[in-house]
């Protein structure tokens, strides 16, 4: 009985760091995409669009390569 809070925490532990990774890239996401449109506002187009490319690759890689490719197929076969 005592053996089932550590495979527990083994099975937890891939799951919680996903959901940071996951979160963490994605409110990067957003945030650059948030400052590519004050640049493209301000005029300097070039970091605008570099900021914008930069954001879509992260929320890219966190909502669908982290989110639903890693999370969601985990939770689902739990």
């Amino acid at each position: 009985m005592g053996s089932a809070a550590p495979e527990l925490v083994v099975e937890l532990l891939p799951l919680v760091a996903y959901t940071i990774i996951g979160g963490v890239l994605t409110a990067g996401g957003i945030a650059a995409e948030y400052a590519s449109v004050q640049h493209l506002g301000s005029g300097e187009a070039m970091v605008g669009i570099w900021l914008a490319a930069l954001g879509m690759v992260m929320l890219y890689a966190g909502l669908y390569g982290i989110g639903y490719q890693k999370l969601f197929v985990s939770i689902r076969s739990s």
